[in-house]
């Protein structure tokens, strides 16, 4: 039997959306019990043992509401309350300090009347990371799964006499020159460089990735049009040879889409385009291949004209053609799906949660 203070807390520690979940279910096993619910029948429903419902009930029925806390264990004392460490976790998770967009150890110190130290080591045990923020983009493609299913088809399983090339371009690529000479690298002292630059120009690299070799056909043009994308289409047509289909991985780009490209395809038809879904890019895997050269030469890369940007561009990829390495893709449509499917999951119950409290 249950007080009225008793269920209410219950029901409080049971609503719990991203914190204490070690409280809310031990509350949940308790109103479980309070409904008559046998203790195997709570354990089933609550996806728990049965000898946790057991331990819980009977905790519950001796020590009520502070039968559901830890108990102390032997030693020294702890300093920093139970209660505190709680409020600190809630407090980080379900609130923001005034105007500010998230805590510091400062705001959170103020806050509960914590050493900023003791908010550190708080924030570490349960590995929270107020002030890192993360991305991401679901797509809203109607077509979402059948692509999803047709790309990575693909990749698992290439069609016979046949290549399949990942293609897209990478705009907007910068001719940077630093406003003064790069200090080069020393023991004990990195590279060193300005942080202004001058700009000189941009260019395009239009890129096409063989998922079977690794080698990439590439040209270079100083804007990325339809017409500049039929070019390269006409550059991939005479790269492949002639007794092979071509299946092209892109994205759904504008210019990838216009009746120019269109009218050259179907006089073209052992050409077959594969489009990802809007807002994956992450599955065309010329991307990842794009975060290599960025990282290897255009991020730190200083050139005084558009002419050298491209100059050192292919040669970067001559090299990366005389060693080429193709990159593995394990995931299957389904563990891509599935794995979507969980995450939509867990944050659809996380807002009803939220909207409950």
């Amino acid at each position: 039997m249950l007080t009225e203070g008793e269920r209410a807390q219950l029901v409080r520690w049971a609503r719990r959306a991203k914190s204490a979940q070690y409280l809310a279910l031990r509350a949940k096993i308790v109103l479980r019990c309070a409904e008559g619910v046998m203790n195997k029948q709570v354990a089933a429903d609550l996806g728990v043992d049965q000898s946790t419902v057991d331990r819980w009930r009977a905790r519950f029925v001796v020590d009520r509401l502070d039968g559901l806390q830890d108990e102390p264990r032997a030693g020294r004392p702890p300093s920093i309350l139970l209660g505190q460490v709680e409020d600190v976790i809630v407090a980080t998770l379900e609130s923001t300090p005034g105007k500010d967009t998230h805590w510091s150890r400062a705001s959170m110190a103020k806050r509960t009347g914590l050493s900023k130290s003791t908010i550190g080591r708080i924030w570490k045990r349960f590995d929270l990371k107020p002030h890192l923020q993360d991305s991401f983009k679901l797509s809203t493609d109607p077509q979402f799964v059948a692509k999803v299913v047709d790309v990575v088809g693909l990749y698992h399983h290439p069609p016979e006499k046949a290549v399949v090339l990942c293609v897209d371009e990478k705009s907007q690529i910068q001719a940077l020159d630093r406003s003064q000479p790069v200090l080069p690298m020393m023991p004990g002292m990195p590279e060193r460089r300005t942080h202004d630059y001058l700009r000189h120009g941009i260019t395009s690299l239009f890129a096409a990735f063989n998922i079977a070799d690794g080698t990439v056909i590439s040209a270079l043009h100083r804007r990325h049009r339809a017409i500049e994308f039929r070019k390269f289409l006409v550059t991939i047509d005479k790269a492949v040879p002639a007794g092979l289909d071509v299946h092209l991985v892109c994205d759904n780009y504008a210019t990838h889409n216009t009746a120019e490209i269109k009218t050259w395809l179907g006089k073209h038809p052992r050409f077959h385009v594969h489009f990802t879904p809007t807002g994956s890019s992450w599955m065309n895997q010329v991307e990842r291949w794009f975060g290599l050269l960025t990282d290897k030469l255009i991020r730190r890369g200083v050139h005084t004209s558009v002419k050298a940007l491209e100059d050192d561009i292919a040669a970067w990829i001559d090299t990366w053609n005389d060693n080429p390495r193709p990159f593995t893709w394990t995931k299957t449509a389904d563990e891509i799906l599935n794995s979507l499917a969980d995450y939509l999951t867990k944050v659809r119950v996380g807002n009803q949660k939220t909207e409950n409290n």
